[in-house]
Formats: structure tokens, C-alpha cells, sequence
């Protein structure tokens, strides 16, 4: 499992994890589309829009492999701004290459990326 080193552990002053620190012995926890409903408290939406940012400043639109990223939080976006590189894709493996769909971050997130999206 490839350690995505400066990728930042967790959302600033909250308990929100982003990186996961070893990988499951008991088997890969699998990445699967969550739906987000309009009601998510705002703090679950920060999160979102926290991770989202970081994902763009660390890979930008270059494919990037799951590695420790934290599937909780991954799953969140995946399927929507974070999609599949690989065909066929194994949601169950840490080397599975992902990358972000920059138009449909932008729609989604537009107040958190206004500056940083070229």
C-alpha cells in the first residue's frame, strides 16, 4: 500500500481521518458510491469539501492510486468527483488508480475551489 506522503491525516480541528496509517489485515475495505443527501450536517459537507481539496492539491486531474487514502471518506466521493482509471476496477484494492473528474468537482464544490481551479 503506497503511503501518500503530505497528503494531509485529517480535516484541520476536527476528527475527520483522510488517510488511513496501515493497511487491514482482516482484508481491503471496499470503496462504494454513497449517496449524499442534501440534509448531511454541515460538518460531514466541511469534510467533504476539505477532502476534495486536498485530493486536488496533492494529484490534480493525474490518475493517483488509492493507497492509504481513507475509504470512508473516499467513498463519499467516488463514482461522482473521484472516479475509476482502471477497467476493469477493483474497489477491494489499495493500487487501484483513481482520479478526479474536475468538471463535476467543480459543480459540486464551486464555493471551495473558486480560486484554485484553472
Amino acid at each position: 500500500m503506497i503511503k501518500h506522503r503530505g497528503f494531509p491525516g485529517r480535516l484541520a480541528g476536527t476528527d475527520f481521518q483522510f488517510v488511513i496509517r496501515r493497511a487491514n489485515p482482516k482484508g481491503v475495505v471496499p470503496l462504494v458510491a454513497r449517496e449524499r443527501f442534501r440534509d448531511r450536517r454541515p460538518p460531514d459537507r466541511r469534510a467533504d469539501q476539505g477532502f476534495m481539496k486536498a485530493l486536488w492539491e496533492h494529484f490534480g486531474e493525474e490518475p493517483f492510486e488509492r493507497g492509504n487514502l481513507d475509504a470512508g471518506r473516499l467513498s463519499w466521493l467516488f463514482g461522482r468527483e473521484v472516479v475509476a482509471v482502471d477497467d476493469p476496477f477493483d474497489p477491494e484494492s489499495y493500487d487501484a488508480l483513481l482520479r478526479i473528474d474536475a468538471n463535476v468537482a467543480r459543480a459540486s464544490f464551486p464555493d471551495a475551489f473558486e480560486d484554485d481551479w484553472a
